[in-house]
């Protein structure tokens, strides 16, 4: 089965491998050279990660990377593809973007699937024309080589079909998968984590707790693996003000933004991508 993946960033890498971990072929697809290079390197560093702790053999992680193609070309990504995976920034409109150009492109008996975690699956969808019923949300989560689940989500028009090959396809990268089944803002688990997260960052602007000292409680009171805060640089800090700003339209003012987290993203204080966030981070992005 080859599997395109439109975007090859942190979360278009992260499905590129477990693709190929699955024993797909996988082509990953972005703007410039520079950018599949970064997602090459990260994907080669990933899969040594797993080497070291004896989770694959060299010559398996050597195999995976073979099945990983990198290019600029949309034709050539979507050429022969039976899953189209679109995994570019959260913007509405750049994803419709995409979708328009994957429209005209893809073969028509592909799975077309957007990675998005709060946009409506109905409003991209709308750049598909009379195709809009083939598309459905595939979220996966952030690194998707480690998060075990895969979030399906119907849009308005989305044939039952879609959903259930949707959900087929994330079995077969490894995943537990959950279906959300109306195209609410959000949906299951962004929704629920931006309300926690959001309350975190309260308590740390009220002064009731360092940075810290939340993530410790919430990992290990709540068994995560990660404190929302330091998930949060983790993913970016503009990312997370966009997603909170969608779902505070949706849904009301308990999605509100804090004047503090808009002005750590005036700052450029964005996380690790930028050395600063809730926390500080060196040059190979440790925090510090």
């Amino acid at each position: 089965m080859k599997v395109a993946v439109l975007g090859g960033g942190i979360m278009g890498n992260g499905i590129a491998q477990i693709a190929a971990t699955a024993g797909d072929d996988a082509v990953v697809r972005d703007l410039d050279e520079a950018a599949l290079e970064r997602a090459r390197s990260t994907i080669q560093t990933s899969l040594g990660r797993f080497v070291k702790k004896e989770r694959l053999s060299a010559d398996d992680a050597d195999a995976v990377l073979a099945r990983i193609h990198f290019t600029t070309e949309m034709e050539t990504a979507l050429h022969s593809a039976d899953v189209v995976i679109e995994a570019v920034p959260e913007v509405l409109d750049l994803k419709r973007s995409v979708w328009q150009t994957v429209g005209e492109l893809a073969p028509e008996h592909a799975l077309l699937g957007t990675n998005t975690s709060q946009l409506s699956i109905t409003s991209i969808a709308a750049a598909l024309d009379r195709q809009a019923p083939r598309l459905v949300g595939i979220h996966f989560f952030n690194p998707p080589v480690m998060m075990r689940l895969c979030e399906v989500i119907a849009g308005t028009e989305t044939r039952p079909q879609e959903v259930e090959r949707a959900c087929e396809f994330g079995r077969h990268v490894g995943k537990e998968v959950v279906v959300c089944r109306k195209d609410s803002p959000g949906f299951i688990t962004s929704r629920a984590y931006a309300i926690l997260r959001l309350e975190c960052i309260r308590m740390l602007e009220e002064g009731v707790a360092s940075a810290e000292d939340i993530d410790t409680a919430l990992k290990l009171g709540f068994n995560f693996p990660m404190g929302p805060l330091e998930l949060g640089d983790m993913n970016g800090l503009d990312t997370f003000l966009r997603a909170v700003t969608g779902l505070a339209e949706a849904h009301g003012d308990r999605f509100r933004p804090t004047v503090g987290l808009r002005n750590m993203v005036a700052a450029n204080r964005l996380g690790r991508k930028t050395g600063a966030g809730f926390y500080e981070y060196d040059d190979e992005g440790r925090k510090v």
